[in-house]
């Protein structure tokens, strides 16, 4: 991975949202899918914040797609992962197998 690019948790939680909803990946459906798969529920704020520093990052692209009218005349802005961000993604996996290789957790007296 180069200069340290290890992705954060919510890093890699919206960039798996972005390839689970392909075509259909925009800020509402990117919250959704946090919200039902992982049961976190995020502001678009917050959500905006990160896709715009992994875009600034170059581990997505985005496009505005056309205007509607239920959105009242608004475009949606749509995202997608890219070769980098892939890679980036795939390495901060490898790299927590790694880690958790030959760890084992004790639950006992655990409450």
């Amino acid at each position: 991975m180069g200069k340290s690019r290890f992705l954060g948790e919510f890093e890699q939680f919206v960039l798996l949202a972005i390839l689970r909803l392909g075509e259909q990946a925009y800020g509402t459906t990117i919250r959704q899918v946090l919200l039902d798969v992982i049961q976190r529920d995020v502001s678009i704020g917050a959500l905006y914040t990160t896709l715009t520093r992994l875009e600034d990052k170059g581990l997505i692209r985005s496009a505005m797609g056309e205007a509607t009218a239920e959105r009242g005349g608004r475009a949606k802005k749509f995202f997608e992962i890219t070769a980098e961000g892939k890679q980036a993604l795939q390495e901060t996996r490898q790299s927590l197998d790694a880690m958790w290789r030959d760890v084992k957790l004790s639950f006992v007296g655990v409450k």
